[in-house]
């Protein structure tokens, strides 16, 4: 099929072409002559199966022929002949193996690194194993690398590279994936040394970034008929270019400099690669543009003397659309009204991009209008319902059962999916409200038969919730192969349902891909040795971080979403590069814990900006095709976003070619992109609303509240709307699902202390001690406080005031003492037929025969001030008294009533019972009262709120922010 040569062959097609369609005319235009057996005596070797795909469906669009010998780089090791070659260790097995020996290098010497970077750890000297197998870097050439200027990090690092000498050297018989790949290459090149094939060998299709993969195509290109096809070889490029190209860690990251290196290990010229076709680039025009931006950092001054001889960039850009969104949401609503036209129009679109969450966006406005993108990445399985699923179920073993985990588990779509679910949905609903409302933080076995015993939920189901979630919590480790059984076991108990029907946690493409996962790693856990549950959860969340799944539903067949690997060996009508930013598309070189730029160029390894460059090509490629959308965003969630280099060297390049039009091309292009962001900002415009009024309800006098608590009157003097809302619609918030050491519990335990200790002393006075009152603080947090953390600051708090509350404890009793500890409340405002009650949490008697009354705060108490105007609770408390109010007493004189402060410091605030005496605070009560038993007097949302930054319970019900405390008050009657 080729003509004798002695240079290497060596064939190429331009950027924009569609690769795997140009390398089947190319093969047809050769073998025309030949007779019809001559193509399948062609070895086609491509480098993924996408394109062995996209090949055999071109070759099955006819016309009707015999087909070449389709073969993968990854398969030559296939053959009978490379048979004595083992099969490649697991890869999961030397994670493994690698994870425990740097956990007991890491109990050994601990300030290496955290025990939390332990996976991450041995993911990067798995990758970098990997690569100095695939680059045939032995040990010695990273042990010999000079590192006289940064001897402290070396040592370190050479700690964690010693690892990798014994797995590196670990004999023929255990070989790993990249190193069993570079002996099955050595060995085929061997091969053909002794015995060249005289059929012809194809390599298409790769760039040759990879050491064991450039081996393979220096042979491939010396055979009597070998022959390389590259994709997106940029022929506009000058020879002094190429020249320049020399130096790898001033050129990695340019799109041809993998050509150069290939040239370079071949021995030819520039010229000496062949177009494998005489079909022209979409864009020739485009093609010389881009070829000129892209050009190396230090020659970029190439600019000023070839710019000018770019006279055609109208032909170049016409197809070029540049959209410059405000924002992501933006961005991706304009390609998905793009997308949307091509669906309409039958054209064939995709969208290229490495940003995951960009597609996640485009998908999403897409299907409004029913369009379904076929998606090559799919979804990462650790998002999928499985893999969230046995995420959370791993979660039990690794932390004491809290509310959240357990909702969050029951309400699962894979939960109890085998047997009655819309049952078991309303049970979880009844157990979500019995827990906001009864608690506890951590439920349990006590707790949950307290539930069974307030709500009428069959026994079954709660017994079956016990069983499976109770107690999981693993302390210390445990065998790998033990966990995954663990784990196995208890997910497939939770999905199947409480009579014990089978789930459906397997069912579908994710569930069977999560069983597989679950399956490799129960087949290698004898290489994982113990480990503990949280080491374990991250183990799983991390495999399932690295599979992807894709749905069976039935995709749009000309909408397309592609990474950059797929858009290599596609071809579109329309190809949109999204998301154009630094960090996104370029992505940011992955940080090397290990390596240098200079020690891994000295060692042959890869260079970081290695990635960048095939992003680089990528980019090239994709730009040359017919009609091409660049989109990026100008802002980010939080900040302004950079532009990425390749479309910031376009812009520039085309300003500053004013006497060939460039800045008016640019224009265009901008324009084109404005017009598109116009319209998709139609399909967001929604007509204006007004905002909600301050609302001041006036509810009818019969539905108002007769009845109100002392502590209610301070809430209906600043907000009178949670009155309303609570004692007239009758709403009560719920408690958070989340419950944490608050305010309000705190306030509840110490009061409790108190309580008990200051009885206790009553009875006994020998007991009010420093140590009797932290002994008796100590048992009640064990009691009600079920954060450790939480105790232990709660009682240091009381440490650091005991005494002074001692001391003042004791000058208390020294003119009388309590007589009473929650005292019950009640007054009849006459004759407003209105009640206040209330609990008074200490009352004493004085020498003197007058009361005493003494309320604890954990918060800061109210000063004097705003005790006379707001917080009138021990004002009226006092006055209550002196009517008779407080059950078990007559009517008494009050000498004094305090707010005791038991926060961070002692604290005791008086009332201001002879500013405010009890007569004067009963007269503005029943004013007050009065004023909101009229018709006309409405019940206005934060009326005197303390600061603007309370939060009230109703707030949102009041729709609080679409107004604020200057505006004036709506009045709505209420029938």
């Amino acid at each position: 099929m080729f003509e004798s040569s002695t240079v290497p062959r060596v064939y190429a097609v331009p950027p924009g072409t569609d690769f795997p369609r140009a390398l089947i005319d190319g093969l047809r235009l050769r073998v025309k002559d030949h007779p019809p057996e001559a193509l399948a005596r062609v070895q086609l070797v491509v480098n993924t199966r996408r394109m062995a795909r996209r090949v055999r469906e071109l070759f099955d669009q006819g016309p009707a022929c015999l087909l070449p010998r389709l073969s993968l780089v990854t398969d030559l090791g296939e053959g009978l002949d490379l048979a004595q070659l083992p099969p490649a260790i697991p890869a999961l097995r030397r994670r493994l193996e690698l994870t425990q020996l740097i956990a007991k290098l890491l109990e050994q010497q601990p300030d290496l690194a955290a025990r939390s970077s332990l996976f991450d750890l041995s993911d990067s000297l798995a990758a970098l194993i990997d690569e100095m197998q695939g680059e045939g870097v032995s040990p010695d050439a990273i042990r010999q690398l000079d590192v006289s200027d940064m001897s402290g990090h070396w040592a370190r690092a050479q700690a964690f590279i010693g690892i990798a000498d014994h797995f590196i050297d670990s004999g023929p018989d255990a070989l790993d994936a990249q190193a069993r790949q570079r002996r099955v290459v050595e060995n085929l090149i061997d091969g053909w040394q002794a015995a060249p094939p005289q059929h012809p060998v194809v390599l298409a299709g790769s760039t040759g970034s990879r050491g064991t993969t450039l081996l393979l195509m220096e042979a491939v290109a010396r055979l009597p008929q070998g022959a390389l096809i590259l994709p997106g070889y940029d022929f506009d490029q000058p020879d002094h270019v190429w020249q320049s190209l020399d130096d790898a860690l001033a050129s990695e990251d340019h799109p041809q400099y993998r050509f150069h290196k290939l040239m370079t290990r071949l021995g030819i010229k520039p010229n000496e690669i062949k177009r494998w076709t005489d079909d022209k680039a979409p864009s020739a025009a485009r093609n010389r543009l881009i070829s000129l931006a892209l050009r190396p950092a230090p020659i970029t001054d190439a600019w000023m003397s070839e710019g000018p001889r770019l006279t055609d960039l109208d032909d170049a850009t016409k197809d070029l659309t540049l959209v410059e969104a405000q924002s992501p949401r933006s961005e991706a609503l304009a390609i998905a009204l793009r997308l949307r036209e091509a669906a309409e129009t039958g054209q064939t679109a995709a969208l290229i991009t490495p940003d995951r969450m960009l597609t996640r966006q485009v998908s999403a406005a897409l299907d409004r209008w029913n369009i379904l993108p076929d998606d090559s990445a799919g979804l990462p399985l650790q998002l999928s319902p499985p893999g969230r699923f046995l995420r959370h179920v791993a979660g039990l073993f690794a932390r004491r059962l809290e509310g959240e985990a357990l909702l969050t588990l029951l309400k699962h779509p894979l939960c109890h999916s085998g047997g009655d679910r819309g049952a078991h949905l309303l049970h979880t609903r009844d157990l979500e409200l019995d827990l906001r409302r009864h608690g506890p933080p951590f439920p349990d076995s006590a707790s949950l038969t307290a539930f069974t015993i307030r709500k009428e939920v069959p026994e079954g189901w709660v017994r079956w919730v016990n069983t499976q979630f109770c107690d999981q919590q693993v302390d210390g480790e445990l065998p790998l192969s033990d966990w995954v059984m663990r784990l196995r076991n208890l997910a497939e108990a939770i999905s199947a349902s409480s009579e014990g029907e089978t789930g459906t946690l397997w069912d579908k493409n994710a569930g069977q891909k999560a069983l597989a996962v679950l399956t490799t790693l129960e087949d290698e856990a004898e290489y994982g040795g113990p480990m503990t549950a949280h080491d374990f959860a991250d183990l799983l969340g991390a495999l399932l971080a690295g599979e992807e799944v894709r749905d069976r539903d039935a995709p749009h067949p000309h909408i397309m979403i592609w990474g950059t690997l797929e858009a290599r060996v596609q071809g579109a009508d329309l190809l949109i590069l999204g998301g154009l930013n630094e960090g996104s598309w370029p992505e940011a070189a992955a940080p090397d814990p290990w390596l240098n730029r200079q020690m891994r160029a000295k060692a042959g390894l890869l260079l970081p900006e290695r990635r960048i460059g095939l992003s680089a090509h990528d980019f090239q490629q994709a730009v040359g095709a017919p009609e091409v959308w660049l989109t990026r965003a100008t802002r980010s969630d939080d900040a302004e976003t950079v532009p990425s280099r390749w479309l910031n060297r376009i812009t520039n390049l085309l300003q500053g070619l004013p006497g060939q039009g460039g800045p008016e091309a640019l224009s265009a292009m901008r324009a084109r992109g404005r017009q598109w962001m116009q319209w998709s900002e139609q399909l967001e415009a929604a007509p204006r609303i007004d905002p909600a009024p301050r609302p001041s309800p006036r509810p009818p006098v019969a539905a108002r509240p007769r009845r109100l608590s002392v502590t209610e009157i301070k809430r209906l003097i600043r907000d009178p709307y949670a009155i309303y809302a609570k004692h007239v619609l009758r709403l009560r918030p719920l408690d958070p699902l989340v419950q944490a050491p608050d305010a309000l519990l705190r306030g509840i335990v110490i009061h409790e202390v108190l309580e008990h200790f200051v009885k206790d002393s009553v009875l006994d006075p020998a007991l009010l001690t420093r140590e009797n009152f932290l002994k008796r603080a100590d048992a009640l947090l064990n009691k009600h406080v079920a954060w450790p953390t939480a105790r232990k600051l709660w009682l240091a708090r009381l440490e650091r005031i005991t005494d002074d509350f001692l001391s003042a404890e004791i000058a208390r009793r020294s003119d009388g003492g309590p007589v009473a500890f929650e005292a019950m409340m009640k007054l009849e405002l006459t004759p407003l037929e209105f009640t206040i009650a209330g609990r008074a949490d200490r009352i004493d008697h004085n020498s003197r025969g007058a009361l005493r009354i003494v309320d604890y705060k954990t918060g800061i108490p109210p000063s004097e001030t705003q005790q006379a105007k707001f917080d009138k609770q021990l004002l009226i408390e006092a006055a209550m008294a002196e009517q008779g109010a407080i059950q078990g007493f007559d009517p008494m004189p009050v000498a004094e009533a305090v707010f005791i402060g038991m926060g961070g410091t002692y604290k005791e605030v008086a009332a201001p019972l002879t500013k405010e005496p009890p007569d004067k605070v009963l007269a503005e009560l029943k004013e007050l009262i009065s004023a909101y038993l009229e018709p006309d007097q409405g019940f206005t949302s934060r009326r005197m709120l303390h600061k603007d930054s309370d939060i009230g319970d109703f707030d949102h019900l009041a729709r609080f922010g679409e107004w604020d405390r200057t505006d004036d008050t709506t009045p709505e009657v209420l029938e």
